[in-house]
C-alpha cells in the first residue's frame, strides 16, 4: 500500500521541479483588438453609386441662403445674387409741418417701414395678374413656363432636323414656300398657320390667367396629370417638380447654345454637331 505525504500550502505538485532563484509568473493575457466602426455624419445617404445629399444644397458652396429663399420651392438653391425676388419694403414718412405762424417747420420723419404682402393673383387684370412684378411667385411661374417651352423647342428642333433634313434655322424659309410637317404637305398658308397659333396659344394663356391660385397656375393637375403621378403622394410630387425645374433650366441653357451655334457655324443643331465631329476626326477645331 503506497503512502502519500499530505499536500502542504505553497508546495509543488509531485513529479515537478522548480529551479532555485526563479519566481512563478502568470501568463500574459491575450491581446484584444478593437474594431473601428464608421460613424455616420448624417450628411449623405444612399447605396453604392448614389449618395443623396441631406444638407442644404446651395448653388455655390460656403454661401449663405437669402432670408426670402427658404428652400420650400422645388429646385430652390438660394440663387439670387442681385436680390431681385427680395420682398419689397415701403417707407412711411410723415407729413412736413406747414405752420405759417412759426419760424421753422420740421420735415416729416420716417414713421414706419412696411413690408409688402406675399404675391397675390387677381383675375381682374389678366395680362398682369400678379400684384408684385418682382415677386418670387411670378419669377417661378415665368421660369417654369419658359423652361417648358425650351424643353419642347430643344426636342422639336432635333426631331424636325432628323426627319426633314432642314435645320431649325432655315425652317421659316421653307415654310414660306409651302407649309409642311415631317415631310408632309399641309393645306394651310403661312398666314393661316400664324392665326391658328395665335388663337390656340393665346387662348390657352388667356384661360390660364383666369386661375387665381399660384400653385395651380404652375401645376394645374387634373387632365394634365392623367397617371396621377403628382396628385397622391406629396413627397413624390415634390421630387418630380424638382426634376422638372432642373430639366427646364438645362433646356433653356441648351437652346441658348443652339442659338450661339447657329450664329458661329450657320448650321442647325445636328449640323453643328456633325461639323464638330468632323473637326475632331480631322484634328482641327471649329
Amino acid at each position: 500500500m503506497a503512502f502519500k505525504f499530505p499536500k502542504l500550502p505553497g508546495s509543488t505538485p509531485a513529479g515537478t521541479t522548480k529551479k532555485a532563484g526563479t519566481t512563478a509568473t502568470k501568463p500574459a493575457p491575450k491581446a484584444t483588438t478593437t474594431k473601428k466602426v464608421a460613424v455616420n455624419t448624417g450628411t449623405r445617404s444612399g447605396g453604392v453609386g448614389y449618395r443623396k445629399y441631406q444638407g442644404d444644397a446651395l448653388w455655390l458652396p460656403n454661401t449663405a441662403r437669402p432670408e426670402w429663399l427658404d428652400g420650400s420651392l422645388p429646385g430652390d438653391r438660394g440663387f439670387d445674387p442681385l436680390g431681385l425676388s427680395k420682398p419689397s419694403e415701403f417707407v412711411v414718412i410723415g407729413v412736413d409741418e406747414n405752420d405759417q405762424n412759426v419760424g421753422k417747420n420740421n420735415k416729416g420723419t420716417v414713421e414706419a417701414i412696411v413690408q409688402a404682402s406675399p404675391d397675390e393673383v387677381s383675375s381682374e387684370n389678366r395680362l398682369a395678374p400678379y400684384s408684385e412684378v418682382f415677386g418670387l411667385a411670378r419669377f417661378r411661374e415665368c421660369e417654369l413656363i419658359h423652361g417648358r417651352w425650351a424643353m419642347l423647342a430643344c426636342l422639336g428642333a432635333l426631331v424636325a432636323e432628323a426627319t426633314t433634313g432642314v435645320s431649325w434655322v432655315e425652317a421659316g424659309k421653307v415654310e414660306l414656300d409651302g407649309a409642311s410637317y415631317a415631310g408632309l404637305s399641309l393645306p394651310f398658308s403661312i398666314t393661316q398657320l400664324i392665326w391658328i397659333e395665335v388663337i390656340l396659344v393665346g387662348g390657352a394663356e388667356f384661360y390660364r390667367n383666369t386661375e387665381t391660385d399660384p400653385e395651380k397656375r404652375c401645376y394645374p393637375g387634373g387632365v394634365f396629370d392623367p397617371l396621377k403621378l403628382a396628385s397622391e403622394d406629396e413627397e413624390r410630387a415634390f421630387r418630380l417638380k424638382t426634376a422638372e425645374i432642373k430639366h427646364a433650366r438645362l433646356a433653356m441653357v441648351s437652346f441658348f447654345g443652339y442659338g450661339v451655334q447657329a450664329l458661329s457655324t450657320g448650321e442647325g443643331a445636328l449640323g453643328s454637331l456633325a461639323k464638330f465631329a468632323d473637326g475632331l476626326n480631322n484634328g482641327k477645331g471649329l
